[in-house]
């Protein structure tokens, strides 16, 4: 992929031409989270799932260098440490302690984190002191009606106020310099036709790459089905029209370590 910022070239979650090439590591402290996903099944004990949301153990920030300095081989050539869960990362204090550790002993690998918005423009100036230059943040939607669908458990204003935050928070991290992919469930019957709308608006909105994710049906859309390869394949060529698309994308575990 040519054109890429500098802050990326070696980021294999943002970049097709070098997934194999480099590595990175996820490190499971985020234990908490601040909305409820509709498609989200964390568990804190899982070793034979590779989905987000699982990690076979919760880490310390401390235990979390342990983590990486065992990690850090020639075959896994780590070039990426991000925190992606299992919950929500920016809901989480161990998350900023865990950057600046990483800051302070692996300053060379990029940071990392993925993040649902919510907290992002409350939070952006700790991600900015603690090194982190890319973002991944989830938008699924930019309609109230649909995502009154996707996320339980809050009132009207509370969805509303998400999707404020999430367009506040992207605006101001990238305004502050740092780099955007946007990832987006697919999910059948319910944003399956606002793929192409998401893409113009992270286009505009300067965001670098888009990865649209198939739905794993399970937590309460279990009972929904997974997009066909089809129906993926067609909304990446839809959104590809305005936006680069990530193909590559292997649904992590919120531990994950390796080339992808």
């Amino acid at each position: 992929m040519s054109g890429l910022p500098a802050g990326i070239e070696k980021h294999p979650c943002f970049n097709h031409d070098i997934h194999h090439k480099y590595g990175r590591i996820h490190l499971p402290v985020a234990k908490k989270c601040n909305i409820n996903c509709n498609y989200c099944d964390r568990k804190y004990h899982c070793v034979n799932q590779c989905r987000p949301g699982v990690t076979a153990k919760l880490m310390t920030p401390s235990e979390s260098i342990s983590f990486v300095r065992e990690n850090d081989t020639s075959q896994n050539n780590l070039t990426i440490v991000g925190i992606a869960g299992p919950g929500e990362p920016l809901y989480n204090d161990e998350t900023f302690i865990t950057f600046e550790l990483m800051k302070e002993k692996y300053p060379k690998l990029i940071r990392c984190v993925s993040t649902n918005g919510m907290l992002l423009p409350q939070r952006l100036d700790e991600l900015l002191n603690c090194g982190v230059s890319t973002i991944t943040l989830t938008l699924n939607t930019l309609r109230l009606d649909t995502a009154m669908k996707i996320y339980s458990g809050s009132s009207k204003r509370e969805i509303e106020e998400l999707l404020e935050k999430q367009k506040e928070g992207l605006d101001a991290a990238i305004d502050a310099g740092m780099i955007l992919k946007i990832n987006t469930v697919l999910i059948p019957g319910i944003n399956d036709t606002e793929m192409e709308e998401i893409s113009c608006f992270s286009k505009e909105h300067k965001v670098e790459i888009m990865n649209i994710m198939p739905l794993i049906p399970q937590g309460k859309f279990s009972n929904l089905p997974a997009p066909s390869h089809g129906e993926i394949i067609k909304a990446r060529v839809l959104a590809g029209q305005h936006i680069p698309q990530f193909h590559d994308c292997r649904r992590c575990r919120a531990d994950a370590v390796g080339r992808l």
